[in-house]
C-alpha cells in the first residue's frame, strides 16, 4: 500500500520575525504619535517631518543598538553556562548524571531504559554537555552573527515602519489634511501588519490586527490632545 510522504512544515526564523516585529511596531507607533503630537501644536509640516525624521534616526540607532546588546548577552550567557557545565560534567559526574536520569524519569522512562542512554553519554562529553544545556538549562546555542543581523533587522524595520506615517507630511503642505491621511496610511498598515504578525507568531491574527491598530491609535490620538492642550 503506497505511503503518502509525511513533511512537516515548522515555522523556524522566529528571532528574525521577533526582531521585524519589534522594529515595526515601534517605528509605526513612536513617529505616529510624533507626527500627531505635533499637529496639535504646530501648523508647519516641515518642522513636522524635521522632527519625525530626527526621531526615525535616533529611534532606529538606539532599538538597533539594543538589539545587537541583547543578542550578544544571550550569546555571552550561553557560553558562560556551557563553560560551567564542562566544568561540572568533569568535577561531579556523579551529580550531572542524576540530572540527567531526572531528565529522562521526567519523560516517564524508567531506569532500565534510562540507564544505556546515561552510559553512552558519559562516553561523549561534549553530546552530554549538549544535552545539559538543551535539556537541563533549556538554552540553544545562538548564532554569533546575530547579533549584527538582529541589529540591522531592527532599525531597518523602525525606518521603514516610521516613514509610513510621516510620508503624508512630506508630500501635503498643510498639517491638517496630511494629519488626517497619516492616520488612513498608518491605520491600515498597522492593520496588515498586525495580522501578518499575527498569522506568524499566533493562531489570532485578526485580533492581533486589531490590538495593534488600537495601541497606535490611542498612543496618536492621546500625543494629540496633549499638544492641543499645552498649546
Amino acid at each position: 500500500m503506497p505511503q503518502t510522504l509525511h513533511i512537516e512544515r515548522h515555522f523556524t526564523a522566529s528571532d528574525v520575525v521577533r526582531d521585524i516585529v519589534i522594529g515595526m511596531s515601534d517605528g509605526l507607533t513612536v513617529p505616529f504619535a510624533l507626527a500627531a503630537g505635533l499637529s496639535g501644536a504646530v501648523a508647519s509640516t516641515g518642522i513636522i517631518v524635521t522632527a519625525g525624521l530626527a526621531e526615525i534616526a535616533a529611534g532606529s540607532i538606539a532599538m538597533g543598538l539594543g538589539g545587537y546588546l541583547a543578542a550578544k548577552s544571550d550569546l555571552e550567557h550561553y557560553e558562560s553556562e556551557r563553560i560551567r557545565e564542562q566544568m561540572e560534567i568533569k568535577e561531579k559526574p556523579t551529580a550531572e548524571t542524576t540530572e540527567v536520569v531526572d531528565v529522562f524519569r521526567s519523560y516517564g522512562l524508567t531506569t532500565e531504559e534510562i540507564a544505556p542512554i546515561v552510559e553512552r553519554l558519559r562516553n561523549r562529553p561534549e553530546a552530554w554537555v549538549d544535552f545539559m544545556m538543551r535539556f537541563e538549562l533549556g538554552l540553544e546555542k545562538p548564532d554569533p552573527k546575530r547579533a549584527l543581523t538582529s541589529a540591522l533587522t531592527i532599525a531597518g524595520a523602525y525606518i521603514l515602519g516610521g516613514a509610513i506615517p510621516l510620508a503624508p507630511y512630506m508630500l501635503l503642505a498643510s498639517a491638517t489634511v496630511a494629519l488626517g491621511l497619516s492616520i488612513l496610511v498608518t491605520l491600515a498598515a498597522l492593520l496588515i501588519f498586525g495580522y501578518i504578525k499575527g498569522r506568524f507568531t499566533g493562531p489570532r491574527p485578526l485580533r492581533s490586527a486589531l490590538q495593534t491598530a488600537l495601541i497606535g491609535g490611542l498612543a496618536a490620538f492621546v500625543a494629540f490632545i496633549i499638544a492641543k492642550i499645552i498649546s
